[in-house]
């Protein structure tokens, strides 16, 4: 399965970090995003409607829920009719929460920095270091750590699990 190191972290500046950000960035992306997430025994299933961008996919990922860099091994595949896909879901496996979010999504490198505006949370920010072929999860900890820093996200900021579980919990960040 691909593999990425990833961080989530509350935005305690959101402005300032995002603008350190945009300075090292290749390219931006605005995205809207809901996921319909699924109950899984082995890890997390969300149905992802890409929005404004158009498109449905479907993934799968198993990531430990800890604070820090952590490994997360994922796949994902296309959904041409996203509506039959969530009705068979939902049937198969039982329906869980739904997350929306606005997503600014900036590369610097091979690492994905998201800017999130999650529904009924608050203000995130992700990072998601791209492992390439023969690259090891601690070098991929390393290049997070170094964003980490030139972004300002301090060691309190970080955050355990996915907006999912945030959700139910009513853990609120608020902007």
């Amino acid at each position: 399965m691909p593999t990425n190191i990833e961080i989530k972290a509350k935005a305690a500046d959101w402005d300032g970090q995002l603008s350190r950000a945009r300075a090292l960035c290749g390219r931006t992306e605005e995205l809207t995003q809901t996921d319909t997430f699924f109950r899984c025994k082995n890890g997390r299933l969300k149905l992802r409607d890409l929005g404004s961008r158009g498109g449905s996919c479907l993934i799968f990922y198993r990531r430990p829920d800890r604070p820090g860099p952590k490994e997360s091994a994922y796949e994902t595949s296309a959904v041409s009719d996203p509506a039959s896909m969530r009705k068979v879901l939902a049937k198969a496996w039982g329906e869980g929460k739904t997350v929306r979010k606005k997503r600014t999504v900036l590369w610097v490198g091979r690492t994905r920095v998201h800017f999130d505006e999650v529904e009924g949370l608050g203000r995130f920010i992700e990072l998601e270091v791209c492992l390439e072929a023969g690259q090891t999860p601690p070098e991929g900890e390393t290049i997070a750590r170094d964003l980490m820093a030139r972004l300002g996200i301090e060691a309190a900021d970080l955050l355990e699990g996915a907006y999912v579980e945030m959700l139910t919990l009513g853990r609120v960040n608020a902007p």
